[in-house]
């Protein structure tokens, strides 16, 4: 079983920066596979970013050139910072990890608002 934690989350004002942490239970050398997901309130749960194992990125347009995904092998964690942050990204943030089933963590909190 893999669990994956997240944490970073927070209340910051508009124009503001936070960093998501995602720590995974498990080595993820070889996972080629980890993303960042977000569920605003009354919304679906949305795809933010994803990495592959070689470090190859994909961003929804909403966020592209705002947050950067990066991973940390050695630490076996994932990252989203996430800088110029807008009301609209206010939304519970989630980790996900996919081999050949998903794995998802509890979320972190982000509110951006004055």
């Amino acid at each position: 079983q893999v669990q994956l934690v997240e944490s970073g989350g927070g209340l910051v004002q508009p124009g503001g920066s936070l960093r998501l942490s995602c720590a995974v239970s498990r080595s993820i050398v070889s996972i080629s596979s980890l993303g960042w997901y977000r569920q605003a309130p009354g919304k679906a749960r949305e795809l933010v970013a994803r990495i592959t194992a070689s470090s190859n990125t994909v961003y929804a347009d909403s966020v592209k050139g705002r947050f950067t995904i990066s991973r940390d092998n050695a630490k076996n964690t994932m990252y989203l910072q996430m800088n110029s942050l807008k009301p609209e990204d206010t939304a519970v943030y989630y980790c996900n990890l996919f081999t050949t089933i998903n794995y998802w963590g509890k979320g972190t909190l982000v509110t951006v608002s004055s």
